[in-house]
């Protein structure tokens, strides 16, 4: 947790909404794409106005999305976390290149394919020597909102992260025609329903659709049921 994060803080319900306190700042997040149809870019939509605390809706069945209006428990929604506890590094999976290295813990895909354009980051991961190609990978990585990738430079064997204000996006995803994860930035804790927290990490997604395998993070299921929040 940063200093930034400190006394911010999400906490996951018992088949409930998650529990934002601390005045985290939340606003829209959509995927830009090039011509395409590439993931490129992130489009900052307008703030809601700051709160101290409120609890976002995380079945996907509230008519106040993104805000929980208790619908969960009407519904009998059945929000198990069932993510691996285990921290990234030990999940995820390592792909070597001259001057970067490219960790992938792929059951953590929120599907946002920044990865794809220039070739697709594996492939990238190999040409980093190159220096327009390894400045490409670090964005692309970057951009990855989930954290699944994660960039490391070989010469001082430490992440290359981009710098991320504590704050919650909600992921919109014109391309695919559908809303997207709810995007946890710049090392906020999230402690789960058992009082146990999970690994601060800079970047993670959080299921709001309510269909996730990987509760309560993102697996991408947003897109194939084309779930909307808007």
């Amino acid at each position: 947790m940063t200093n930034a994060a400190a006394g911010k803080k999400i906490e996951i319900t018992q088949d409930g909404p998650y529990m934002v306190t601390g005045g985290v700042p939340l606003a829209p997040q959509t995927i830009g794409v090039n011509t395409k149809g590439e993931s490129v870019t992130w489009v900052e939509g307008k703030a809601y106005p700051r709160q101290e605390s409120y609890a976002l809706c995380r079945c996907g069945q509230s008519r106040k999305k993104p805000f929980c209006d208790g619908s969960h428990s009407k519904s009998g929604f059945d929000g198990t976390e069932t993510a691996d506890r285990a921290p990234y590094v030990k999940q995820a999976e390592t792909i070597e290149g001259p001057t970067m290295t490219l960790t992938d813990a792929e059951s953590l895909c929120a599907f946002g394919r920044f990865c794809d354009p220039n070739g697709r980051v594996w492939s990238m991961a190999a040409r980093t020597d190159d220096p327009a190609v390894r400045a490409d990978f670090i964005r692309q990585v970057g951009d990855c909102p989930a954290g699944r990738l994660v960039a490391w430079d070989k010469k001082t064997g430490k992440a290359v992260e981009p710098r991320l204000d504590p704050s919650i996006g909600l992921v919109e995803d014109p391309q695919q025609q559908c809303s997207g994860p709810i995007w946890v930035r710049g090392g906020i804790p999230i402690v789960g329903a058992d009082g146990v927290g999970y690994e601060v990490r800079n970047r993670v997604t959080l299921c709001r659709c309510g269909q996730s395998q990987n509760k309560p993070y993102c697996d991408g299921t947003h897109a194939a049921v084309k779930f909307k929040a808007v």
